[in-house]
C-alpha cells in the first residue's frame, strides 16, 4: 500500500464508522475517538511500529531509531471531532504521521532517533471545557482537581469517570504523574487542516505556522444603566447601557485598524453582546448589557497594552455615559512560537520540492502550543482546507494533502535521521 492509499483508506474508515449525519462525531474519551485510536494502533501494527497507550490514554505508535538513546522526534494530533464536525480537523495529522512512517520505510530510510506518531486525547474543549487537555495529561499540567470536576458536555460525567471506563487511570495523574518528560522530545511536529480561509483564498496548498497566537478571552464583560422609558426619558438624561457598549467596540474596531496599519498581529472579537430578554424592550432604554471579547497576537506585550487600553476606554466611556462598564475577569494565555530552524526547514523543503507554501500565524489554538510551553521544538504544518473546521463541510483536497505530505517527509528525514 503507498503512503497515499493509507492515507485515503485511513479517512474513509474513520468518517464510515464516525458518520453523525450531517457530519461525524468522534466524542473526547468517547465511542468516536476510541475507534480512531484503534484504527490508528491497527495501521500502526501492520507498519511494524511499537504501540505504547499512556495512563491518560494518549497513543504512542513508535518507529524504532537505531540508537534508542536519543531523545525522540514526535509528529501527530488529536483524533476527537466536535460534534457534527468534519473528518480531517485533527485527525489528518495522525493519518500524515502514520503515511510518512509508510514513505519514509518505502525509501529504506532508517531513522537514528525513535520516530514517534501520536494520537493525541481530548483537544476539542467542546466536551471537557479545558484547554488541550490530553497534552497537558501527557505533561502532568492538568491540575488534579480537574479530574473529578471537569464535566462532560453530552453526559454530565466526570473526566475521571470517561477515563477510568476507557481503562486508563486518572488516579496516577492525580497523584503526579507525567507520561511525558520534554527533556525525551527532540522535536514535535503537527500537521493540521488550516481552519481559516487565508490559504484558499491565496491559492497556496501548504502554510507554515509562525507561532499560534497568545489570547486575552473576556467571558464576563458587564454594562449596568439605568432602564428609564424609550420616549419620555431626553439623550441628555439617559445611561443607555448597549450604547456605551457599543462605543466601546466600535473603538475596539479603530484600535484593530491602527494596530494593522503598523504591522502588528492582532485580531479581535466580539463572540456574545445581549440584553436580558426578560427585562428589556421595544420601548425601553436598556439598563444592562452583556458581553464577550476575545484578543488574539503572536506578541505577547501587545496583548498586555491592549488589556491596559481596554481598562483605560472601559472607565472613559463609562463616566462619560454614566454607566458602570465591568470587563470582569479575564484569561491570559502567551503565545506559543514555532522553532525558528524547523520552520525554515520546512520553508527549504517545500522550496525544494517546488511546492508553494506561505509563513502563516494559526489563530486557533493546538497542542503543539503545549509543547512549546515545555521548551520542546516544535513546527506546525498547515494543509489547504475548504470551507473551514468545526463542521460537517470540511473538503481537504487529497492532492493538497500529498504536498503536504512531502514537505513533512522532508523535515522528518532530516530531524529523525540525524544526532
Amino acid at each position: 500500500m503507498t503512503p497515499m492509499q493509507l492515507a485515503e483508506s485511513l479517512f474513509q474508515r474513520l468518517r464510515e464508522q464516525s458518520l453523525d449525519p450531517p457530519g461525524v462525531t468522534r466524542a473526547s474519551f468517547g465511542e468516536g475517538e476510541n475507534m480512531a485510536h484503534a484504527l490508528a494502533t491497527e495501521t500502526a501494527t501492520t507498519l511494524g511500529l511499537e504501540v505504547r497507550t499512556d495512563v491518560a490514554g494518549n497513543l504512542y505508535l513508535s518507529w524504532p531509531g537505531r540508537d534508542r538513546t536519543l531523545p525522540r522526534v514526535i509528529t501527530g494530533s488529536h483524533m476527537d471531532t466536535v460534534h457534527h464536525g468534519g473528518n480531517y480537523d485533527g485527525a489528518a495529522g495522525v493519518v500524515m504521521g502514520l503515511a510518512a512512517v509508510r514513505a519514509l520505510q518505502s525509501e529504506g530510510f532508517t531513522p537514528q532517533r525513535d520516530l514517534t506518531v501520536m494520537a493525541i486525547r481530548a483537544e476539542e474543549m467542546v466536551w471537557f471545557p479545558t484547554h488541550y487537555c490530553g497534552s497537558r495529561m501527557a505533561f502532568g499540567l492538568l491540575p488534579a482537581d480537574e479530574y473529578d470536576s471537569l464535566r462532560r458536555n453530552d453526559t454530565g460525567r466526570t473526566l475521571a469517570e470517561h477515563m477510568r471506563e476507557a481503562g486508563f487511570d486518572p488516579e496516577a495523574l492525580k497523584a503526579g504523574a507525567r507520561p511525558l518528560d520534554p527533556a525525551d522530545v527532540h522535536a514535535f511536529v503537527e500537521m493540521h487542516i488550516e481552519q481559516g480561509p487565508i490559504l484558499e483564498e491565496r491559492g497556496i496548498p501548504v502554510g507554515i505556522v509562525s507561532g499560534i497566537r497568545g489570547n486575552l478571552r473576556y467571558r464576563h464583560c458587564r454594562v449596568v444603566g439605568n432602564y428609564d422609558h424609550a420616549g419620555a426619558v431626553p439623550r441628555a438624561y439617559r445611561h443607555d447601557a448597549v450604547l456605551a457598549g457599543v462605543e466601546l467596540i466600535h473603538e475596539l474596531d479603530r484600535y484593530w485598524d491602527q494596530r494593522q496599519a503598523a504591522g502588528d498581529d492582532f485580531v479581535a472579537t466580539v463572540g456574545e453582546f445581549y440584553t436580558d430578554a426578560a427585562m428589556h424592550g421595544v420601548t425601553k432604554v436598556p439598563g444592562e448589557l452583556h458581553f464577550t471579547l476575545d484578543i488574539r497576537s503572536l506578541d505577547d506585550k501587545l496583548l498586555v497594552d491592549t488589556d491596559a487600553w481596554l481598562c483605560r476606554e472601559a472607565a472613559r466611556i463609562g463616566k462619560a455615559r454614566g454607566v458602570e462598564m465591568d470587563l470582569g475577569t479575564h484569561t491570559h494565555a502567551e503565545p506559543a512560537l514555532m522553532n525558528r530552524r524547523l520552520r525554515e526547514t520546512l520553508e527549504a523543503v517545500a522550496a525544494r520540492e517546488g511546492i508553494p507554501a506561505l509563513t502563516m500565524a494559526s489563530g486557533a489554538g493546538h497542542d503543539c502550543a503545549t509543547f512549546t510551553w515545555q521548551g520542546v521544538d516544535t513546527a506546525m504544518l498547515f494543509v489547504r482546507n475548504q470551507h473551514g473546521s468545526h463542521n460537517p463541510h470540511e473538503a481537504m483536497e487529497m492532492a493538497d494533502f500529498e504536498a503536504g505530505l512531502k514537505v513533512m517527509v522532508g523535515l522528518l528525514r532530516q530531524i529523525a535521521g540525524s544526532e
